[in-house]
């Protein structure tokens, strides 16, 4: 087994005892992500869907820092403090990826992190002969 831990300055850095993402072999785990700007380390203004858009640009610098994209992405899983919002996590997945679409479930939580109301993080398997 073959373990590495993935950080990049790309995305908003750990606060807490975790890792961005971690490696084995050709599976990586990414954690979640919320709508932290990575240089200020404070979550985004403006509405939901520019929080949405944060939160998938963060996870694409994480997988890109693992030798991925979003194309590699075969499972996430989104968290909402409000499931009306549900509809524009849709509309703007839309926009960062193509079909196939990865595995997915969305659940609906009482808080998160920093007080943000979207979090997401993925599981992304990278191998040479990876069915596009």
């Amino acid at each position: 087994m073959t373990k590495s831990i993935i950080q990049t300055s790309k995305a908003p850095q750990a606060i807490g005892t975790y890792s961005q993402a971690v490696k084995i072999n050709d599976t990586v785990y990414l954690s979640g992500q919320i709508p932290l700007i990575p240089e200020t380390m404070e979550i985004i203004e403006g509405d939901i869907a520019v929080q949405i858009k944060q939160v998938f640009d963060n996870l694409k610098a994480v997988a890109e820092a693992a030798g991925g994209n979003f194309v590699n992405i075969v499972k996430l899983n989104v968290f909402l403090t409000d499931l009306s919002h549900f509809p524009i996590v849709n509309e703007i997945m839309g926009q960062y990826f193509e079909q196939p679409y990865p595995a997915r479930a969305a659940i609906g939580v009482a808080s998160l992190p920093k007080g943000a109301t979207v979090e997401m993080d993925a599981i992304m398997v990278i191998e040479e002969e990876y069915p596009i």
